[in-house]
């Protein structure tokens, strides 16, 4: 199935990268253990479509699809945020 493209703020979705569950597990342990940044950036951009598709249930209903995406992209980013807070699930 080929997806058409589509630019959000800047992004063309149909180039976006699709993580399988044990690259998300790989790259959740090395942010765990060695906090890498290029692990964060790579489990964020490969989660973009989750975003995308929250954002369609939103459509219509006036709100600015690029505002929608900027707040799916911090909700991303602090939920890759720092392993030792006890809201968060991390694998063992």
């Amino acid at each position: 199935m080929a997806f058409q493209k589509v630019m959000i703020s800047g992004i063309n979705t149909s180039e976006l990268t699709v993580l399988k569950e044990e690259e998300k597990i790989a790259l959740l342990r090395e942010i765990r253990d060695t906090g890498s940044k290029a692990a964060r950036d790579k489990l964020i951009q490969g989660n973009l479509r989750l975003v995308l598709s929250v954002i369609q249930r939103f459509t219509g209903r006036g709100e600015d699809i690029d505002d929608l995406f900027q707040i799916g992209v911090v909700g991303l980013i602090k939920a890759t945020g720092s392993p030792a807070s006890p809201r968060r699930m991390w694998p063992p």
